[in-house]
């Protein structure tokens, strides 16, 4: 309603005016009008186009009418009155019929209150209520992720729950969560790391699930770390959970034909993934990308970065990554309606990885007492700085700072392939249980939390 009060209130200055009157009459309206035409409409679609032009077109017609004397009569402050008076009106309409527009303001961009809870900031505590679910259980739990399926006999990496440093997150209700997503489409696209927090919440949600028959994989496939999608239906409440993997939102594709021998293929920074239409009709969408981010997967293995026909063959990885965060930001702001689509990107998180070549994987027995350099990335960083010079709302779950200390909770050598360690991926049940709460405190919370 504070479109309407602000109105009413410019309006009854405006008739209230006795010194200099005329003065006011031109100047309250002008910049009122200037105020709302410097509005972020764009996130408000067509709805938002039709007023800016409105309000272009009357900043155009109180110029054309203040060039004449007739605002120096009672029928200038009739026009006047009759304009403000339209503006209120129709601001008052759109927040009748599209309710969001509070909530999308609200919630939008990186919020800087001091006085809101950065949920990022804190540390771990023991909880005995900790784990959540059991991974053998969940049928769509990896084999790979079950630590304690694979072998691993300590039990401690399991009693662990991140407290924010000034306030708390829900605890997770089930129930309440099930009835929430009644009818919706939630989506995370990314690398593996994703896909283990897609399997962390359709684990999480399970438990509350009567007949585990009702939910299944909609196309009847195994989880497997290469197909490109997988859903899982909730029959019972009418909503999907479903993975895509791209593992750079980008378009791989095949080197020019005239490019060096060396480039094989190459990372089209300009165009995202061809996938991409899939997830366009969607209310949550969860989005990650960096693993794959390395010599190793990319120069090494002769792929280049293309914006273009041209190869860019000196570009710089933090640059190339840069890039194509701005076209998945492009792509946010035009394809997706985020009136109804609530997106979010989830930052970086550091491996325990040690040695000069990072080729040494210890998993600890306790969380670490300090993050040792690993509580910031330069990949977070981007992605933070792009979605805040974004159009449109969108949230960062800044997991960086939160998983730098859990050298405990990675999957070790406690996988199906033991003698490849793994000191990148999370064990479930685990940390990413905990990305979930955060994520479904966004949803279920009327009060948008912070990130730095």
């Amino acid at each position: 309603m504070w479109l309407c009060v602000f109105g009413f209130i410019s309006l009854s200055w405006l008739l209230l005016c006795d010194d200099s009157w005329c003065y006011c009459l031109w100047v309250c309206p002008v910049q009122l009008i200037d105020t709302v035409s410097r509005l972020n409409w764009i996130s408000m679609g067509y709805s938002g186009l039709f007023i800016t032009k409105v309000a272009s077109f009357g900043k155009r017609l109180l110029k054309d009418h203040f060039k004449s004397w007739v605002f120096q009569s009672l029928n200038g402050l009739i026009v006047l009155g009759s304009l403000v008076s339209f503006f209120v009106a129709a601001g008052c309409a759109y927040l009748y019929v599209f309710p969001t527009f509070h909530s999308v303001i609200q919630n939008y961009g990186i919020s800087k209150s001091s006085s809101e809870c950065n949920v990022f900031e804190g540390r771990w505590i023991r909880d005995e209520s900790y784990p959540l679910y059991n991974a053998s259980d969940c049928p769509f739990a990896e084999r790979g992720f079950n630590c304690l399926a694979n072998g691993r006999k300590d039990q401690g990496y399991l009693k662990w729950r991140w407290k924010p440093k000034n306030c708390e997150i829900p605890r997770f209700r089930v129930h309440g969560v099930l009835e929430k997503l009644r009818g919706k489409r939630v989506v995370f696209i990314g690398d593996s790391m994703s896909r283990t927090q897609w399997e962390s919440l359709i684990c999480l949600l399970m438990t509350g699930v009567e007949d585990k028959r009702s939910v299944y994989e909609i196309n009847g496939n195994s989880i497997t770390k290469r197909i490109r999608y997988l859903g899982v239906r909730f029959s019972s409440f009418n909503f999907s959970v479903e993975f895509y993997r791209s593992v750079f939102l980008v378009q791989p594709g095949l080197a020019p034909k005239h490019g060096p021998k060396r480039a094989k293929s190459s990372l089209h920074l300009d165009k995202m993934d061809e996938i991409s239409k899939e997830w366009i009709d969607s209310d949550i969408l969860i989005f990650n990308t960096g693993h794959w981010w390395t010599r190793s997967k990319l120069f090494e293995m002769g792929c280049y970065f293309q914006v273009g026909g041209a190869l860019k063959l000196g570009m710089s990885i933090p640059t190339a990554f840069r890039t194509a965060l701005n076209t998945w930001a492009s792509w946010i702001e035009t394809a997706i309606n985020t009136n109804r689509t609530r997106v979010f990107f989830r930052s970086f998180e550091s491996s325990h990885w040690s040695g000069r070549r990072q080729q040494f994987c210890k998993v600890t027995r306790n969380p670490l007492s300090k993050p040792k350099g690993r509580g910031r990335s330069p990949f977070s960083d981007i992605i933070m700085k792009v979605v805040e010079n974004m159009a449109v709302p969108a949230t960062v779950l800044h997991v960086t700072p939160m998983v730098a200390f859990r050298s405990d909770a990675h999957v070790g050598t406690n996988s199906d392939t033991p003698l490849v360690p793994d000191c990148s991926h999370w064990c479930l049940p685990g940390v990413p249980d905990m990305w979930n709460e955060i994520l479904l405190s966004y949803l279920l919370s009327r009060n948008e939390v912070s990130f730095q």
